[in-house]
C-alpha cells in the first residue's frame, strides 16, 4: 500500500532522474530566500551593489539619536557613494572620531555588521561605518598615532 502512493509522488526508475531534477528546481522557487538569491533582489537595493566597501564623499555631518531604552546622539555622516551617486549614513566609530572628518572629505565605508546586512545596535537605519578618512585610517587618527594628510 505505501509503495502506491510512493509511485504517485514521484517518479522511480531507471530514467527517473530528469523528472526529480526539473522538479526540485521548479519547486525551489517557492523559498523566499532562494528567489531574492537569484532574482538579486538584494543587490539590486541595496546602494553599494553587493560590494563589501565603498569611497564616497561627506556632505554633512548629523547627530542620529538612539533606540530605546538608551538616550544618546550617535555621530554619524551623510556620504554621497563616487560609483552611483546614491547617498547614504554611515556611523564615526569611537570618541571624538567626528573631530577627524570634515564635509568634502573622501571616506571609505563598509557594513556595520548587523544581522542580514541591517542596522547594528541602538542607531536606526545606519548600515555603513567609516574606517578611512582621506587614505588614513581612523583608529589611527583617533589614537593620534597618524595625522590627517593636509589637502
Amino acid at each position: 500500500m505505501e509503495l502506491k502512493c510512493r509511485l504517485a509522488k514521484s517518479p522511480l526508475g531507471l530514467f527517473a532522474g530528469r523528472v526529480l531534477k526539473s522538479k526540485r528546481n521548479s519547486s525551489r522557487w517557492a523559498n523566499k530566500y532562494y528567489k531574492r538569491r537569484m532574482l538579486m533582489l538584494d543587490k539590486k537595493t541595496n546602494p553599494m551593489e553587493g560590494a563589501p566597501q565603498a569611497r564616497g564623499i561627506v556632505l554633512e555631518k548629523v547627530g542620529i539619536e538612539s533606540k530605546q531604552p538608551n538616550s544618546a546622539v550617535r555621530k554619524c555622516v551623510r556620504i554621497q557613494l563616487i560609483k552611483n551617486g546614491k547617498s547614504i549614513t554611515a556611523f564615526l566609530p569611537r570618541d571624538g572620531a567626528l573631530n577627524f572628518v570634515d564635509e568634502h572629505d573622501e571616506v571609505i565605508v563598509e557594513g556595520i555588521g548587523g544581522s542580514m546586512g541591517g542596522a547594528m545596535g541602538d542607531i536606526p537605519g545606519v548600515r555603513w561605518q567609516v574606517f578611512k578618512v582621506n587614505g588614513v585610517s581612523l583608529k589611527e587618527l583617533v589614537y593620534g598615532r597618524k595625522e590627517k594628510p593636509r589637502r
